[in-house]
């Protein structure tokens, strides 16, 4: 925090606390022309309604005092004013990194055991999964739901089919949530034709997935199409299962979408493009605790498959 900031955090606050000192004692004086303390002031409502000239009780004013003090105390003790850190020196940051430790102290070596067996024999294991759901409602329902299957429309990939953009086995996985995935598809319109070879190239898209489409415009955009094959694959089955490396070009021939499957969504993608970012949570996590993650997404995975 810079000087300027410092000094104007600290005026304002001690300011604020003298002013609300001053509003007391202010309030509390008698003045010249008041009714004297239990008589009406004059001020009648609902015609028979009057107010009275009766001070606060003396507990509930000092208890004004009291709060004025204890803001002073705390302000001295803890950080408050501008770049002073307080007396005890106590810093949130250093708090939640002893509460971090005590708790991997204490629920670390579950997570060593876990990480020691192989991800298809957690999968497997009632207790190990009912830990990595914990986990993974901690730190990813926000983005993939509570129950794993996404925000369709919205980028967020759901964890309850067999469409993996950046592959399905468990290194992939773990890689994903250790490192995050950033996911870029620029704007194409200029590259297929304006916004009519959007049009056509949308239509070739749905034909692929076996979706209602238009048959000559899907045949006009299928040459068009080659300007999408350098991600998504001559045969547009996407950059994983064409082994173009991790570059999260999804598949285009299933009925899995991202953001959205109708044409209206297909085309904007189409035009505008679309951007999307998993952030990195091996601050967060760890390696252990990301091998059970991936054991839960791989045991829900297939919990889904078997369903459908």
């Amino acid at each position: 925090m810079s000087s300027f900031l410092n000094w104007f955090v600290i005026i304002l606050t001690v300011g604020n606390i003298l002013a609300c000192l001053w509003l007391i004692r202010w309030s509390s004086k008698p003045r010249p022309g008041e009714a004297s303390t239990g008589d009406v002031t004059g001020h009648v409502w609902d015609q028979n309604l009057e107010e009275y000239n009766n001070p606060l009780p003396r507990w509930w004013l000092w208890l004004f005092y009291i709060t004025i003090v204890f803001g002073f105390g705390y302000l001295a003790l803890y950080p408050g004013l501008g770049n002073f850190a307080g007396a005890l020196g106590w810093s949130q940051a250093e708090q939640y990194q002893g509460e971090m430790a005590r708790a991997d102290d204490q629920y670390g070596p579950i997570f060593t055991r876990y990480a020691g067996q192989p991800v298809a024999q957690l999968a497997g294991d009632p207790e190990a999964m009912a830990s990595g759901r914990r986990l993974f409602l901690t730190y990813c329902a926000q983005c993939h739901g509570s129950d794993a299957g996404g925000a369709p429309g919205a980028g967020f990939p759901s964890l309850r089919d067999s469409a993996w953009l950046y592959g399905g086995d468990p290194e992939a996985i773990k890689a994903s949530i250790l490192e995050g995935r950033r996911g870029m598809m620029p704007p194409m319109a200029a590259a297929v034709g304006g916004d009519a070879g959007a049009a056509q190239v949308a239509h070739y898209v749905l034909s692929l997935a076996g979706q209602p489409h238009d048959g000559p415009m899907a045949e006009a955009g299928r040459p068009k199409f080659a300007a999408c094959a350098a991600c998504h694959g001559a045969d547009a089955r996407g950059s994983a299962a064409n082994g173009l490396g991790p570059m999260g070009a999804p598949d285009l021939t299933d009925d899995f979408w991202l953001y959205g499957g109708s044409f209206a969504a297909i085309v904007n993608t189409i035009r505008a493009g679309r951007s999307g970012n998993m952030p990195a949570h091996r601050d967060f996590l760890g390696q252990d605790k990301a091998h059970l993650l991936a054991a839960y997404v791989i045991s829900v995975s297939e919990q889904a498959d078997k369903g459908r």
